[in-house]
């Protein structure tokens, strides 16, 4: 039965749901998104595993502190989270800015991550930095009087979804809006990340799954799996919301990967 409750940090309260029993997996969501961008998977991973969403700091019912958002402070989060929790160890799983956060909870944490599973994760170079200052906004829209901004919210990410999954858009729109104000700041906070520094301390075995139309994601896909040595698993019929798209694979994957790093970490063996 999914159960959904709250730990206390440095923050305040981050809410998280939980389901299942047995080796815990921890998902993180991308921004502006919360838990529920992985209501469909939970039943399904938490028939063999505890599987527990959280909100990242700054979004769904987690705390909101008003200082600038950073990745370093979503790991805060997370870091506050596990040890709340009393999780000694556990499998890692994040999902485009998810995955970032991941990457550096994975670098902190080292051997507590027994495996780490990025999904759809932007690898945040140089470049990328230096680029970040031109890029449109994504997901923040300027409220108007009359509501059009929230067809324009609408429209920008329509795209993402196809005919018949309104539903999953319609959580996207219930999340963005509930942080309107900041919804672009953890793509901000992600572009400023210097992400290449920390790839080398992680010491978990890594798989990267994609959606097979996720084209914001795909670019990433084979200088980051190069960069961790691990290959990526693409799953057709699915693009940004592969959560949402494509519980079942995305819950296959992520099952391997579990079992995988769980037979690599009691052989001794931490390499990828």
């Amino acid at each position: 039965m999914l159960a959904a409750n709250y730990v206390d940090s440095r923050f305040g309260r981050l809410h998280y749901v939980e389901q299942g029993a047995g080796d815990p997996v921890l998902l993180l969501h991308q921004t502006p998104r919360s838990w529920t961008e992985f209501i469909d998977v939970l039943p399904l991973l938490g028939a063999t595993h505890r599987v527990i969403a959280m909100d990242t700091v700054g979004y769904g019912g987690s705390a909101k502190p008003d200082d600038d958002q950073s990745i370093e402070q979503f790991a805060d989060g997370v870091e506050d989270l596990v040890n709340g929790l009393g999780l000694d160890s556990f499998h890692l799983v994040g999902h485009h800015t998810g995955g970032v956060i991941a990457v550096e909870v994975a670098a902190r944490l080292g051997a507590r991550v027994r495996g780490l599973v990025l999904s759809a994760t932007p690898f945040i170079t140089a470049e990328k930095r230096a680029r970040a200052v031109w890029r449109r906004p994504i997901d923040w829209v300027k409220p108007m009087p009359d509501g059009s901004h929230l067809v324009e919210l609408w429209n920008r990410r329509r795209e993402y979804y196809r005919p018949g999954q309104e539903a999953s858009l319609n959580r996207f729109m219930v999340d963005a809006l509930r942080v309107l104000d900041r919804a672009e700041d953890g793509h901000i906070a992600l572009h400023l990340y210097h992400m290449q520094e920390r790839l080398p301390l992680i010491t978990a075995p890594v798989t990267m799954i994609c959606g097979q139309d996720d084209e914001p994601s795909k670019p990433s896909m084979e200088p980051l799996s190069a960069a961790l040595h691990c290959r990526t698993h693409f799953v057709p019929d699915a693009g940004v919301s592969l959560p949402e798209q494509r519980p079942d694979e995305f819950t296959r994957l992520v099952r391997e990967a579990v079992a995988a790093s769980s037979r690599t970490t009691q052989c001794g063996d931490t390499s990828r």
